[in-house]
């Protein structure tokens, strides 16, 4: 239902009315029938034939059928406006539904309304017939009809026979029997209608002011009950005044504003003649999801239930739920929120949605996917995915020629396990599908044998339970400067706090779907900030960098004078608008008229300037009118605080104007449709504030300039938007990687996939260009489909720029140039020539390679090679995310370091929930991730491999079998080129995954070269002397220990760190490492600070050390040559031996960015 005005409130209440005061209604007009396009009561045409009948300007209509069912409660889509009329169109209606035949009536001044019965030329009318049957039960109202006919000649009927065959009226049914009026009044006496008392010698004052405090000019002031009736309007500045309502204590008034919660109030008990009220309204709050209803797995004859609830003020009035897009039965499933699906069968399989809506929209939950499996049918693939494992260096395998083995995998996903009877919106027991069965194969190495676990069955079992985690820094835009101290609030409640450097780490609240964070700065230097972050619903970390905007300098301006202030931060370039204050539009919080100067700070984020992309708030997205999530393009965002210069207290303002120059809009289309909006810091979507007039004004003599002309009022401390809704979307595909050997088997999951929308292009004559979007998206186990606008007409219409982020560390795209191959990029010629892809180093290889830019170009649906990625049309996003690897995609790689992991039982760090129970599990605990390191000096002249070889130590399920390898190349010393260090990971010691006993770790710390152990920590080998039982360690060429159960610190050389992601403990722990405390953290190595062992090496590695880099490389033959020349051969000495020492003491030493 659509409302155009805000006197067609009263139809979008239904209530009916009793005309008082100064205004009255009308008779009943129905003039149309719902035949053809719809039924069409519009105003000039009920003029046409009832000129006197109705004012010129009615102040409120109401709509019924001649069945006297309000309109809103038909369940039909009509739009009305008093100024127009009502209309109802059967275009607009469900399938196979037609509109209803609706009569209306208008509210009108007193003496405007012309009821004096019927009119127009009677000279060659019949008479009227008598009016039909008064269909109305007892105590209900319907609607009577009569007719007349024309006598005159055919060809006369215009001039002698103007005016309706039918007209009708209202009329109500007999008194129900033994209901006479009961309503007993201890103040005043029982009305007509026996539904309240009246005082006649009482009057209500009152003051209504919208959210803010300015004046509500329009509320609507109804008398609450059965049937809510239309006391009065408030006047231009808020006033109103009701004579009649007696002061019982018991008679409530609600109150309504046009975007504002309806608000009640009771009339307090009185004895004088007079009662005041003073009302504040809150803003309305949008529908919004709050719980979206989960995926099911069912078996045939089994119950499921899905759930979806929705906030907002006023509260939903209905609920609808779909199957694969078609509207399920109300009657028949007898729903409301909560849709239960009993005696399930295979043809209910498939997508389930909710939708909610008021009077003010709609709203439409995520889907929820229902399996419905046969009574045999198993729950889960019982044959394992093939997943390929990367080997040691010294592992090569000759039966697949590669250093790859396959140790198979289950795809996760929800599963029917053995539910109870209960009906419930959330199952009891979680059931994903997982590895049922494993194997252990022995695989033949250089000089010994690697154990690893092969998956062999998959079934349904319990879901590993995991713990999501946001973290990462918020940080000014402009210079880095972290936000000390600052509040962070999700849902408008306070949950956490940035540090020093501006860190903050969150746990993701459970069935969380839409993560909405503000960031808010108590030093008042950068704008509250809130942002919609993505996280991995598998659970782990995710890492993002939240840039901040700061604050402008105020200036000072007098409160009774007119002020304009500009937007715009491009030098060289004209303000894209300006905001227009009249004077004396200035109120305090408690509505109160300010006069006085006032500091005014508005900060503006210019989307020509394309820096500011990654400090635009939110993700550009508001609730359509059906309920869908639509996209924004922005042409600016600005920050609003006005406060009182001497007090401090801040200010709002009323009949704010914002003009916007017509000139900086470079796709005319966007001229129509441009609008202001507002952000909404709880849910992170925007709200419409208000639309834009086009207006012509003359600059100089000559100039004449057009400008958009918006109204709007600034009472709470939003963030305002001058934004276009755009309809020509797309998702790009982008997959990330281990390495550059892009293999399906290397994909990571977690990176941060970020595009920001460049527009309009060259052809559409914008110089310089602008962004208009920014969207960031997480890679699951098939990549990612990031949203871009693009066009189908010109391919270069619109371009994106996107980028990947890890735990801080920037991924690398693949190169344009100087070589451009199509097949390490991803994408196929030709269509890859027409997307243009240029890496951000194309033109100037001093610049990154973090980066890419294409023109979106949407795929045409006539060209083959178009059809299969890595641009997908916008009612493709299942197909994109289902793509196959060999559909075209978009890459971006690790810069891959010296290091090397290997597990005896697989475990893929970037899916929690592909943790296995298994005594040989690296990580024992799924929602404790325990990482240990050591810290290794060596005195030589070359980096040295080290190795641990982490094997059962003391537990009898495990002694003398392999945990898993850890393989890492020292760091040369900054200032000691004869000097290296390494931070080697091994396996904490402590309870299995059964919890039951303990195991110490047996660990074998290697150097993978000619090295001689000098010394061991003093403080390390008192410890494990002191902890028996004691390794031997009669081999000088390596050491030999039982690991610690006690987080021993930088003193013995040890450093050890427990989170719930593993990627976070580990980054932690190595940042404690690299600086040798264990407070602090550093991306150096500190070579002499925190050791444990230091070993002394000579000038000869061994020779299969020269393969380690080679392992860069594309396996297969390449990789069979590096380690085939590697045996035997000794290294060559000379500057291709060395490193670059600085740039290898200043890399990122983990995989991800340490946290402050």
């Amino acid at each position: 239902m659509c409302c155009l005005s805000t006197w067609a409130l009263l139809l979008a209440l239904g209530v009916t009315t009793t005309a008082q005061d100064n205004y009255e209604w009308t008779t009943w007009f129905n003039v149309d029938h719902p035949g053809g396009r719809g039924d069409y009561e519009q105003l000039d045409a009920i003029r046409f034939y009832y000129r006197a009948r109705v004012c010129d300007a009615p102040w409120a209509l109401e709509a019924r059928t001649t069945d006297w069912i309000s309109a809103r409660n038909t369940g039909e889509k009509i739009h009305a406006d008093p100024n127009l009329g009502f209309w109802c169109a059967n275009a607009e209606q469900a399938p196979g539904r037609n509109c209803s035949n609706y009569a209306v009536r208008f509210l009108c001044p007193k003496g405007q309304s012309g009821n004096t019965g019927s009119e127009g030329s009677q000279d060659a009318w019949g008479p009227w017939s008598d009016w039909s049957h008064c269909a109305a039960k007892c105590g209900q109202v319907a609607m009577q009809v009569r007719s007349r006919k024309c006598q005159s000649q055919p060809k006369q009927w215009d001039k002698q026979c103007s005016g309706p065959t039918v007209e009708g009226r209202a009329c109500k049914g007999p008194e129900c029997p033994g209901t006479g009026c009961t309503l007993h009044c201890e103040m005043g006496r029982v009305n007509a209608e026996c539904d309240a008392c009246m005082c006649q010698d009482h009057i209500i004052l009152g003051s209504v002011r919208s959210a803010g405090g300015l004046p509500a000019p329009g509320a609507t002031i109804l008398r609450f009950g059965p049937s809510s009736k239309l006391l009065t309007l408030t006047d231009h500045n808020g006033h109103f005044r009701v004579p009649g309502i007696c002061p019982d204590g018991n008679t409530t008034l609600t109150i309504q504003l046009r975007n504002h919660a309806p608000h009640t109030v009771t009339v307090p008990h009185s004895t004088e003649h007079t009662s005041v009220l003073s009302i504040m309204l809150k803003r309305a709050e949008k529908l919004h999801v709050v719980k979206n209803p989960e995926n099911k797995a069912r078996r045939e004859g089994q119950t499921a239930a899905l759930c979806c609830k929705v906030g907002g003020s006023p509260e939903p009035e209905e609920y609808q739920w779909f199957h694969n897009g078609s509207l399920l039965d109300r009657k028949q499933l007898n729903y409301d929120s909560t849709l239960v699906l009993r005696n399930l069968s295979m043809e209910q399989t498939g997508e389930y949605y909710c939708r909610a809506s008021n009077q003010a929209g709609a709203i439409k939950s995520k889907p929820a996917i229902v399996t419905v499996l046969g009574k045999d049918q198993p729950s889960c693939n019982p044959k394992p995915e093939s997943y390929l494992i990367r080997l040691p260096h010294d592992c090569y395998q000759n039966s697949s020629d590669s250093l790859y083995y396959d140790v198979g995998k289950c795809l996760s996903g929800t599963c029917a396990g053995q539910l109870d009877n209960g009906i419930r919106c959330k199952d009891s027991v979680a059931y994903c599908c997982g590895v049922a069965k494993m194997e252990e194969k022995q695989l033949k190495c250089q000089g010994y044998e690697l154990p690893t676990m092969v998956v062999t069955g998959c079934g349904c079992q319990k879901c590993v339970e995991t713990r999501v985690i946001v973290r990462g820094r918020a940080v000014a835009a402009d210079t880095g400067e972290p936000m000390r101290f600052g509040h962070v609030y999700i849902n408008g409640a306070r949950v956490s706090r940035t540090g020093y450097k501006g860190t903050f780490s969150i746990q993701v609240p459970h069935d969380t779907e839409r993560l909405v964070m503000t960031f808010v700065d108590n030093m008042d230097k950068f704008v509250n900030t809130t942002k919609v972050l993505p996280f991995n619903t598998k659970g782990g970390a995710v890492y993002h960098e939240i840039k901040l905007l700061r604050k402008k300098e105020p200036v000072t301006i007098s409160s009774t004078e007119l002020n304009t202030l500009q937007l715009g931060e491009v030098e060289g370039q004209d303000p894209i608008a300006e905001i227009q204050i009249p004077p004396n539009s200035f109120y305090k919080q408690s509505g109160e008229v300010f006069v006085g100067n006032v500091k005014a700070s508005i900060t503006f984020l210019d989307a020509r300037d394309v820096s500011t992309a990654a400090a635009a708030q939110s993700d550009l997205n508001f609730v359509g009118d059906e309920g869908d999530t639509l996209p924004l393009r922005t042409y600016g965002m600005f920050s609003v605080d006005f406060r009182d210069e001497e007090a401090g207290e801040p200010l709002n303002a009323g009949e704010v104007k914002v003009k916007m120059d017509s000139t900086q809009v470079k796709m005319p289309e966007h001229l129509d449709t441009m609008k202001l909006w507002s952000l909404n810091p709880d849910t992170g979507m925007w709200e419409e504030e208000g639309s834009f007039q086009m207006e012509k004004k003359q600059r100089g003599k000559r100039e004449e300039r057009t400008f958009l002309i918006g109204n709007m009022e600034i009472r709470e401390r939003r963030l305002f938007n001058l934004d276009v809704p755009e309809n020509r979307r797309c998702y790009i595909k982008v997959r990330g990687f281990r390495s550059d050997r892009f293999m399906a088997s290397e994909q990571v999951e977690g990176v941060v996939v970020t595009l920001i929308n460049m527009e309009p292009t060259a052809g559409y004559s914008s110089n310089p260009r602008a962004w208009g979007r920014f969207d960031s998206v997480i890679t699951g186990p098939n990549g990612a489909c990031l949203p871009a606008f693009c066009d189908d007409q010109k391919a270069d219409a619109y371009s994106a720029h996107v980028m990947a982020n890890m735990g801080g560390e920037e991924l690398e795209a693949v190169p344009s140039a100087p070589k451009f191959n199509p097949n390490i990029i991803g994408v196929p010629q030709p269509y890859l020539g027409k997307l243009n892809y240029r890496r951000s180093d194309h033109n100037d290889p001093r610049l990154k390679k973090t980066a890419f830019s294409i023109n979106v170009a949407k795929p045409s649906p006539n060209t083959a090679e178009e059809l299969n990625g890595p641009v997908y049309s916008f009612d493709q996003l299942k197909e994109c995310e289902e793509a196959p690897f060999t559909a075209g995609h978009f890459r971006f790689t690790r810069v891959e370091g010296d290091r090397y992991d290997y597990n005896t039982v697989p475990f893929n760090e970037d899916d929690p929930m592909s943790w296995t129970e298994d005594y040989l599990s690296w990580w024992p605990k799924p929602m404790e991730y325990r990482a240990c390191y050591v810290k290794v000096k060596i005195n030589g002249p070359h980096e040295i491999n080290m190795r641990s070889r982490n094997q059962g130590g003391t537990h009898p399920k495990t002694v003398g079998q392999l945990y898993g390898l850890r393989d890492t190349r020292s760091i040369r010393d900054m200032d000691q080129s004869t000097v290296s260090a390494v931070c080697l990971e091994f396996k904490c010691s402590g309870m299995l995954y059964d919890q039951d006993r303990v195991d110490r770790t047996l660990v074998k710390v290697i150097p993978q070269g000619s090295c001689k152990r000098d010394n061991v920590n003093s403080m390390l080998q008192e410890y494990l002397i002191n902890h028996l039982p004691l390794a031997v360690n009669n081999d000088t060429n390596e050491f030999t220990m039982l690991a610690p159960l006690d987080p021993l610190g930088h003193n013995y050389g040890i450093y050890t760190v427990t989170d719930q992601d593993p990627r976070t403990a580990k980054e932690i722990a190595l940042g404690r490492c690299f600086d040798g405390t264990s407070d602090g953290t550093s991306r150096v190595m500190k070579s002499n600070e925190g050791v444990a062992l230091t070993f002394t090496c000579g000038n000869r590695e061994v020779t299969r050390q020269s393969v380690f880099q080679a392992l860069q490389n594309s396996p297969g033959q390449s990789s069979a040559r590096a380690v085939r020349d590697g045996r035997g051969r000794k290294q060559r000495a000379g500057a291709n031996a060395l490193r670059n020492s600085r740039r290898r003491s200043t890399r990122n030493p983990t995989d991800t960015r340490t946290s402050g």
